[in-house]
């Protein structure tokens, strides 16, 4: 993808770890940091990656000059060795594997040994980013998980208090409050951080999507993190989506909806109007919804995504008006606590699952009626490509594997509009930051 082939609009370099499919890469190379090396376990993923422009780095640990292809070292981040980075990179990102803390999951927490927390703190010991941008589920914030997240927060603030391997981590926890109350004799060692709770409907994703945003700034930049707070903020809202359709506003976007499909959704939003939605207008956007996406925003805009027609959920891509990775798949169903996304919504949060997972994230009630005269409308699977859309991925992007393997990359994807406003925040952060190592 071009995006990933130009040089950055700033001289900021950017370092990260579960790269997966690509979605906060993103994210962080839009807000103008070079990527100098990203790291992926999975080998689909790192197809995807290659696909879009990485070049396996090999054994050789260099720094790549501007415009060159950034390097992957796919494989297992335990045994990748970062220090030759140290001192280069602005900002090391990256979302932990979730299923340790995943509502959907066992929940064994930091007893699972896919807990890759104290990877990202080893990172930031060997190459002391100025910037952290880290990603996770909103399970961590959990009554169980809640003693654990908070150790989570102290061990990113103070990354450089060594943990012994043979103690549990409550004494670690124990310790890093005791040093807290100690002044650092290096505040480069040490962090400031701010967690967010988001929903990324808040931030103009097309999708109900509840994660947080953990960031840490290093003590001796002098970042304003109240302007940081201020610049994160959400500016999307679920009332300004129900008073763009009593306004009419949505309506005119898609002026092609059937009468009794726009009556169902007027009928809603009145509803929430009722009960707890101001019609006073304010400065929030209205949420995108699942159509908006197929019909194309951001840097899809202009470009809907052709129907599926009936007769082709056969599994068979036929590439119409040039988009990739739209096949309809047979078999959808609806049943209870399996309920479909309706298109005048955002649509639910997408799951590392291919198809019938727990919730029916995966299929979607269309706008045709099952009969003439009748009150069910049909439904189907979700595209690949109407998911990335959900997922705001461009179109452009390419994604690897059979279909199974591209849905389980959107679902541990970030969101590409979500990572950005953090992303962006971050790289405002930096360049007004006061002190004298920004």
């Amino acid at each position: 993808m071009v995006e990933l082939q130009e040089e950055s609009k700033r001289d900021r370099t950017g370092v990260e770890l579960f790269a997966g499919a690509g979605g906060l890469a993103m994210a962080v190379h839009g807000a103008g940091f070079r990527p100098l090396l990203f790291n992926e376990f999975a080998p689909r993923a790192c197809q995807t990656l290659e696909a879009n422009g990485a070049k396996p780095r090999g054994d050789e640990e260099r720094i790549p000059e501007p415009g060159e292809p950034w390097p992957l070292v796919e494989g297992d981040v335990q045994g990748l060795d970062m220090s030759y980075l140290l001192g280069r990179v602005d900002v090391l990102a990256g979302g932990p594997p979730c299923q340790p803390f995943s509502l959907g999951g066992i929940a064994k927490g930091d007893e699972d040994r896919r807990n890759m927390f104290p990877q990202m703190f080893k990172a930031m010991r060997q190459i002391r980013p100025k910037a952290v941008i880290c990603e996770n589920v909103v399970g961590l914030l959990r009554p169980s998980f809640k003693p654990y997240l908070d150790y989570i927060l102290r061990e990113m603030e103070m990354p450089f208090e060594l943990r012994d391997p043979e103690i549990p981590w409550q004494k670690h926890d124990q310790a890093l409050i005791e040093a807290r109350r100690r002044t650092a004799g290096d505040p480069s060692e040490r962090y400031k951080v701010v967690m967010t709770r988001v929903n990324a409907a808040d931030y103009g994703v097309p999708q109900i999507r509840h994660r947080i945003i953990i960031v840490a700034f290093r003590e001796d930049l002098g970042v304003d993190i109240d302007q940081f707070n201020e610049d994160v903020l959400p500016r999307y809202s679920e009332q300004a989506l129900f008073r763009s359709m009593l306004d009419d506003s949505y309506w005119k976007r898609h002026p092609e909806v059937p009468d009794h499909v726009r009556a169902m959704a007027m009928a809603r939003a009145r509803a929430g109007i009722r009960k707890d939605v101001s019609l006073t207008p304010d400065e929030s956007k209205p949420w995108r919804t699942f159509r908006d996406a197929i019909a194309g925003i951001d840097e899809n805009e202009g470009k809907p995504l052709p129907k599926i027609d009936w007769d082709r959920l056969d599994r068979k891509e036929y590439r119409a008006d040039g988009f990739t990775d739209h096949i309809g798949w047979p078999g959808a169903r609806i049943y209870k606590g399996h309920t479909p996304n309706e298109l005048d919504r955002p649509a639910k949060t997408v799951k590392a699952g291919v198809h019938g997972v727990p919730g029916g994230e995966s299929v979607m009630l269309t706008d045709d009626l099952e009969t003439s005269e009748g009150t069910t409308y049909r439904h189907r699977y979700m595209t690949v490509r109407e998911t990335a859309r959900v997922m705001t991925f461009p179109d452009d992007w390419k994604l690897e594997g059979p279909r199974g393997e591209k849905m389980r990359q959107l679902g541990n994807a970030v969101p590409v509009k979500l990572g950005a406003v953090f992303a962006d925040a971050v790289a405002k952060a930096l360049d007004t930051a006061s002190g004298p190592r920004a």
